[in-house]
């Protein structure tokens, strides 16, 4: 099974981006133990903090993975051109979120992709990857 993990802007930043909200381990860090933990997937990773850099990745990778871990980050609540580029890719994509976009501001609770996404995994800090790839494990 190959997976995508694609992150969104300013997650480079984890490790020292408001520790309070998204912790203090780099994605990096967490990245590793997501390998080693599921030797039986194949994972690339992605971040960009540009719009159309993520959409270019979701359409290159879409045809050829098997899922797409996605945390579009701020543009979940502004890109319709991401939301666009995941109806016409043919994996599925489970929308990713760290913190609880819900007990946050009120535009962080309007998602451009939860309407086409195969599902959403929110607030359960970087875990909600891992709860991601195990929902595609099961699937």
């Amino acid at each position: 099974m190959k997976i995508v993990v694609i992150n969104g802007p300013n997650l480079n930043l984890l490790g020292t981006r408001e520790p309070g909200i998204y912790g203090d381990q780099t994605f990096e860090e967490y990245y590793e133990s997501l390998i080693s933990d599921f030797p039986q997937v194949t994972f690339d990773y992605f971040q960009s903090n540009i719009e159309g850099a993520l959409i270019d990745c979701i359409q290159k990778e879409g045809f050829s993975c098997d899922g797409i871990l996605l945390n579009a980050a701020a543009y979940t609540h502004t890109s319709v051109g991401i939301g666009d580029a995941i109806k016409a890719i043919d994996a599925p994509v489970i929308e990713i979120h760290i913190s609880n976009t819900f007990s946050r501001e009120d535009f962080r609770h309007k998602s451009y992709i939860s309407p086409v996404a195969k599902g959403i995994i929110v607030g359960f800090g970087l875990e909600s990857y891992r709860l991601g790839v195990e929902a595609f494990l099961k699937s």
